[in-house]
């Protein structure tokens, strides 16, 4: 009985560590406000961590809304294209990441079934930075354009 214990153990950490590895979008990273081009009405997501949660993928972003009120948004799934709960982000309640390569992401935050945001992330080839790029309608159909740039902590 404790070989068994200890063997699932070994292959439950092995699992978690393949999963942190297999995507460059893993570990914490952090804004650079002077590389980014945010749109006037966006929030800045000043710090984005993912992290493996079991088999699927916790993230964690911690910013200020538009009005600079402190906003926490946490959102775990996989990157499989399919609808996960999100929480803290007023612009949606679900949100879907689909892995496109080894570098690149896509994101649809969606609120009530409807498309609100749709991002695109690219991690750079070193791994050490990373861009996203967000097109975002909110409720009264107005629609704003953003780059956020982030270094890799």
């Amino acid at each position: 009985m404790k070989l068994r214990t200890i063997a699932l153990t070994i292959a439950t950490c092995i699992a978690a560590a393949t999963l942190c590895f297999a995507s460059p979008m893993m570990g914490t990273w952090k804004l650079n406000e002077a590389k980014s081009k945010l749109a006037p009405e966006a929030g800045k997501n000043s710090t984005v961590t993912y992290e493996a949660a079991g088999d699927n993928i916790k993230c964690t972003i911690d910013g200020v809304d538009a009005q600079g009120k402190p906003t926490h948004i946490e959102w775990t799934g996989k990157f499989d294209g399919k609808d996960y709960p999100l929480t803290g982000d007023s612009s949606g309640n679900t949100r879907a990441y689909k892995t496109i390569d080894a570098h690149t992401t896509e994101g649809t935050t969606k609120k009530d079934g409807k498309a609100t945001v749709k991002s695109r992330i690219v991690v750079s080839a070193d791994g050490k930075s990373r861009t996203v790029t967000s097109d975002a309608t909110d409720s009264a159909g107005k629609k704003t354009h953003s780059m956020g740039y982030y270094d890799k902590q």
